[in-house]
């Protein structure tokens, strides 16, 4: 790591670069935004952004578990509680007893309140409060690092799946009769989903992790017409996004969280209307 600050030190020449935290954070942005750009769009492509907001929420009850079973490190039972919930949401919306929208609302309500029960009897809510928004300054460099493994791991595991994902949310019919495990493939993704929205959980909140992994790929899906260049601008929507609302939120002494998803969403706009100038379609 001190080979890369030092290399920071020479190519940044700005005040901000002095603060160890700071860059820090700017390089678990950069670690960050594309892992969410990705797997935003399929998100988006699967109309499953209330899934992710739910895993979100539900990560708390996970917080709140490994506090009462005396887990050391929140990351840790947060993780294991997000992959179950996850699991257990698919499995129930493919059941076809409750719309989807109905079973991830009774998800999320439910996970949300549990946590902040179990965290307020014991009283430590408090101290596990700052989830809800984040705090991207207060990375470690070990962290970073765990980071950096982790957009390793999704890249290899996304290049595995990727086109058994795509045709399974694009035709699940088709993919059936092709001989795709369609379950599969989503099961996968949902754990996916799972472990990206907890590791960012801790930077970015939970209030805000949903926003950054659907108005990406939403900006993208604005004005590509192919799935390639959807890719690519979801990724790239969501560096600069995430670059600039943190040197923003540095200037200008805001929330580092909010701060980068305001820029998001100005994004969206611009490519909202781009689309409706030009009539992209």
């Amino acid at each position: 790591m001190e080979i890369i600050y030092s290399i920071m030190d020479y190519i940044l020449p700005f005040s901000w670069v002095n603060f160890t935290f700071m860059k820090n954070a700017f390089l678990a942005v950069m670690l960050i935004t594309p892992l969410l750009g990705l797997i935003g769009t399929m998100v988006v492509n699967n109309k499953m952004s209330f899934f992710s907001d739910a895993l979100g929420h539900c990560a708390l009850t996970g917080i709140a578990l490994g506090v009462v079973m005396g887990v050391q490190n929140p990351s840790v039972a947060m993780l294991g509680f997000s992959i179950i919930f996850a699991l257990s949401i698919s499995a129930i919306m493919y059941s076809e007893i409750s719309s989807p929208d109905t079973v991830i609302g009774v998800f999320s309500s439910a996970g949300i309140a549990l946590g902040i029960f179990i965290l307020s009897f014991g009283g430590s809510f408090s101290k596990y409060s700052s989830y809800l928004v984040g705090d991207i300054l207060s990375i470690t460099k070990d962290e970073v690092v765990m980071l950096l493994f982790t957009l390793l791991g999704v890249l290899v595991i996304w290049m595995l799946i990727f086109n058994g994902l795509l045709l399974s949310g694009l035709n699940t019919d088709m993919a059936i009769s092709k001989q795709i495990n369609v379950k599969f493939y989503k099961g996968i993704f949902v754990i996916l989903i799972a472990v990206i929205v907890t590791v960012s959980l801790k930077w970015i909140g939970m209030l805000m992790i949903n926003s950054l992994l659907v108005l990406p790929a939403a900006s993208a899906k604005n004005i590509v017409k192919s799935m390639r260049m959807y890719h690519v601008m979801s990724v790239i929507f969501s560096f600069i996004s995430g670059i600039s609302g943190l040197l923003i939120s540095y200037y200008i002494g805001t929330s580092a969280g909010s701060t980068i998803v305001l820029v998001s969403a100005g994004i969206f706009f611009a490519t909202f209307f781009i689309n409706r100038f030009y009539n992209i379609s």
